[in-house]
C-alpha cells in the first residue's frame, strides 16, 4: 500500500459539480467547481438534465486534477455524492427517459399525503407525514400522471448512483440513499413490499437495482471512456457515495452518538447521530445503519434557507448596488438592524416546510410592514426566519429526549461569520467549525480512501482526516430577544397555516394541473394547531 496516496471526492450539489483532491491527512490540495441549469416549469415543480451532471462532474475533476499537481496514477479511488431524492428514470440502455425531477420539487404533495393515509408501518419514521420530495411519491407521481414514461423507464437510481453508474459502467444502489428516503430498512426485512402495493406500486422492486451498496464499499475500477473524460488513471477505484449531507457528516467526523452536523446551503440540515431507534414526530429517521454500522441518523430540515438568501440577491440585491462586493454589503445593512427587524416577521417555507411540520402547502410570508421599513428590515426578517426554522427542529428534537448540545457547521453559512453567529445565538448552543469547509466532498474524499482500503471504516477515516478549525459560542443576552421573537414564528405558522392550504387547494383546482385529477385529503382549518400539539 503507498504511504502517500490522493482521493477525490467528487459532489455533486443542487446549483453544480465540486471535486476536491484530498490526501491521506485529510488535506485538500485542490478543487473546482462547475455549475449546471436548474429549470422550475411550474410553482413547486424543479428539474435537472443528467447529462449536464456529467459534463460538470467530468470539467470539475479534470481541472482539480490538474490544478493539484498530483500525477493521475497516484489518485487511488474516487467516490460522488449526490442531492437528496433527485429522481433519475432511466431505459435499459441507461439513458435517462425524463429530466430528473429534483430534491426540491414538491409536485407529488398529493401522492405522499395520500401514502401517509395508509397508516403503513413503514411509515414509523415519518410519523407527522411524507416528505413529497422522497423518491417514491415522485415515482408514482410518474406512474399516475407520465404513464408512457413509466413504462419505459427500466430502472429509477438517485444522482449519486447515476454518477457511479457513468463511471463504472455498474449499476447500483447506495444503501445510504434508500435507507433514509425510499422506505428501505435492513433490520425490518428490506423493502416494504406491502406498503407499495397499497400505494400502487406493488412491481416496483423489479424496476430498482437488486446490486445495494453502503457508503464507503468499493463498486469497481472506473471505465476507460470515463477515465478519459475525467482525466483519471484506468486503475482508479469507484466507491459508493450517498446522499450528499449525510456524506457530509462524516466530512464533519458526526460518526459517534452525542455529534449533530448542521449542513447549510440551499436548504439546511440537522443531523443528530445517535444509538436509540427512537422516533421523534415531525422529525425524519431514526435512519438505521445509513451511515456508520450499528447507529442511527436523525433528521430535520428546512428546503428553503440558502435558497432565500440567493432569491433576495438575485432579484433585490440591487437595491444595495452591484459588483463583487454587493452580496456582503446587503448583509451588513442587515446585520445593523436590531433583533427583530422593527417588527418584521417572516416564514421561511418558500418551498413548503420539510420539519417539523411536514407540509408541502405552506409556503413564505411576511408581516409587519409599515413606511418605517427599509429592504433591510426585510432582509434582516428572512434571515431570523431561517434560523427560527432551524431552533424550531432543535425544540422538536429537545422535547423528545435528543438533546443537541452542539452542531458542527459546514456549507454556505459558513462563509459569512454574521450568519453563523445569528444561528449560534437563536439556537443557544456552540457551533464547531472545521478546518475543511467543504464536508460533503470531503466526505466523499472519505469514503473513497475507505473504500480503497487504506482505513479499515468511516469512523476510523473520519478521525484522521477530520480536524477543528474554532468555535462560535453563542451570546445568551441575543439568545433571550430572539427567543420573544420565536414566539411570533410559531404564532404566524398556526395564524396563516389555514389560508396557505386553502390557497394551495385553489391552485390544485386550475385547469391544465395534473394535481385536479387527486382527490386532496381533508385538511382541517385546525390541522396546524393540532400538529403543534403533537410536537
Amino acid at each position: 500500500m503507498k504511504k502517500s496516496a490522493y482521493f477525490i471526492g467528487l459532489d455533486g450539489g443542487t446549483g453544480g459539480a465540486r471535486a476536491i483532491v484530498a490526501d491521506l491527512d485529510g488535506k485538500v490540495v485542490a478543487m473546482a467547481t462547475h455549475e449546471y441549469e436548474t429549470r422550475f416549469p411550474r410553482a413547486g415543480w424543479a428539474e435537472q438534465t443528467p447529462a449536464d451532471w456529467w459534463h460538470a462532474a467530468c470539467l470539475a475533476v479534470r481541472q482539480a486534477v490538474h490544478m493539484s499537481g498530483v500525477s493521475p496514477a497516484d489518485i487511488s479511488a474516487i467516490s460522488a455524492d449526490g442531492t437528496s431524492s433527485t429522481l433519475v428514470a432511466l431505459e435499459r440502455d441507461g439513458t435517462p427517459s425524463m429530466p430528473a425531477i429534483l430534491w426540491m420539487d414538491n409536485r407529488a404533495s398529493p401522492q405522499a399525503r395520500r401514502m401517509m393515509e395508509t397508516n403503513d408501518a413503514a411509515l414509523r419514521r415519518s410519523q407527522l407525514g411524507v416528505s413529497s420530495e422522497w423518491m417514491i411519491p415522485k415515482i408514482l407521481w410518474i406512474k399516475e400522471n407520465r404513464p408512457e414514461i413509466y413504462e419505459r423507464s427500466r430502472w429509477f437510481v438517485e444522482m449519486a448512483d447515476y454518477l457511479a453508474f457513468r463511471m463504472t459502467g455498474r449499476l447500483t444502489l447506495g444503501l445510504n440513499q434508500i435507507t433514509n428516503r425510499w422506505f428501505y430498512d435492513g433490520r425490518r426485512g428490506g423493502w416494504p413490499q406491502e406498503f407499495y402495493r397499497k400505494i400502487g406500486l406493488g412491481d416496483i422492486t423489479g424496476r430498482f437495482p437488486d446490486d445495494i451498496q453502503p457508503l464507503g464499499a468499493s463498486i469497481g475500477r472506473i471505465v476507460p471512456e470515463a477515465a478519459e473524460a475525467m482525466g483519471l488513471a484506468p486503475h482508479t477505484t469507484v466507491v459508493c457515495g450517498g446522499t450528499d449531507a449525510y456524506v457530509a457528516m462524516v466530512g464533519l467526523n458526526v460518526c459517534e452518538p452525542g455529534r449533530t452536523a448542521f449542513i447549510t446551503g440551499s436548504s439546511h440540515l440537522v443531523l443528530p447521530m445517535t444509538d436509540q431507534d427512537t422516533e421523534v414526530p415531525g422529525i425524519f429517521g431514526p435512519h438505521p445503519d445509513c451511515v456508520v454500522p450499528n447507529l442511527f441518523v436523525m433528521e430535520g430540515g428546512q428546503v428553503s434557507s440558502g435558497s432565500i438568501i440567493r432569491w433576495w440577491h438575485d432579484h433585490m440585491g440591487k437595491l444595495v448596488g452591484s459588483g463583487p462586493d454587493a452580496y456582503e454589503r446587503m448583509l451588513r445593512e442587515a446585520g445593523d438592524i436590531p433583533i427583530g427587524a422593527d417588527g418584521l416577521i417572516a416564514l421561511d417555507f418558500w418551498q413548503g416546510n420539510r420539519n417539523p411540520y411536514i407540509d408541502y402547502d405552506l409556503q413564505g410570508a411576511l408581516w409587519g410592514l409599515t413606511l418605517k421599513h427599509t429592504p433591510a428590515h426585510m432582509l434582516r426578517a428572512l434571515l431570523e426566519s431561517i434560523a427560527y426554522g432551524t431552533e424550531n427542529i432543535l425544540r422538536t428534537l429537545a422535547r423528545h429526549d435528543v438533546a443537541v448540545q452542539t452542531m458542527v457547521i459546514c456549507g454556505g453559512a459558513t462563509r459569512t461569520p454574521f450568519l453563523m453567529q445569528m444561528h449560534a445565538d437563536v439556537c443557544g448552543i456552540p457551533i464547531i467549525v472545521p478546518k475543511v469547509l467543504e464536508a460533503t466532498a470531503l466526505g466523499s474524499a472519505i469514503a473513497a480512501a475507505v473504500g480503497a482500503g487504506f482505513y479499515g471504516s468511516l469512523p476510523e477515516a473520519a478521525a484522521a482526516m477530520v480536524a477543528e478549525d474554532h468555535i462560535v459560542e453563542p451570546d445568551m443576552r441575543r439568545n433571550d430577544q430572539y427567543g420573544e421573537v420565536f414566539g411570533f414564528y410559531r404564532d404566524t405558522h398556526a395564524a396563516l397555516a389555514p389560508l396557505m392550504h386553502r390557497m394551495a387547494r385553489r391552485g390544485e383546482r386550475k385547469p391544465g394541473m395534473e394535481a385536479a385529477a387527486f382527490p386532496r385529503a381533508s385538511v382541517p382549518d385546525l390541522k396546524p394547531q393540532q400538529r403543534q400539539a403533537a410536537l
